[in-house]
């Protein structure tokens, strides 16, 4: 069964960082790309990040490139996403799935508020 734990989530001042962490399990970790959203609150749920199989291609949306950074770790089959200089903006509800594997965890809320 493919699953996603989310966690890291909290409450942050603007201008702060928070680390997200993404729990996976029930699949081969090294074949798929992993990739994180987030969905604000009356908002559709918008792509975040990508990173690829071997963790050397990523992607990112505008709004977010130059102060996140996503990362992986075959070994503790987890993927990560650093959040820098966070505005208010980011509030969301900040889910993590794969491209082979297109199901969503429970996520984690994520708000920046002074």
């Amino acid at each position: 069964q493919v699953q996603f734990v989310e966690s890291g989530g909290g409450l942050v001042q603007p201008g702060g960082s928070l680390r997200l962490s993404c729990t996976t399990s029930g699949f081969v970790f090294g074949t798929t790309a992993l990739k994180w959203y987030r969905q604000a609150p009356g908002k559709e749920r918008e792509f975040v990040a990508r990173i690829d199989e071997t963790g050397r291609r990523k992607n990112y949306a505008d709004s977010v490139r130059g102060r996140f950074i996503m990362s992986r770790d075959s070994a503790k089959k987890m993927t990560f996403l650093q959040m820098n200089d966070l505005n208010p903006e980011a509030t969301a509800m900040y889910s993590c799935t794969a491209d082979r594997y297109p199901t969503w965890g429970k996520g984690t809320q994520v708000t920046v508020d002074s």
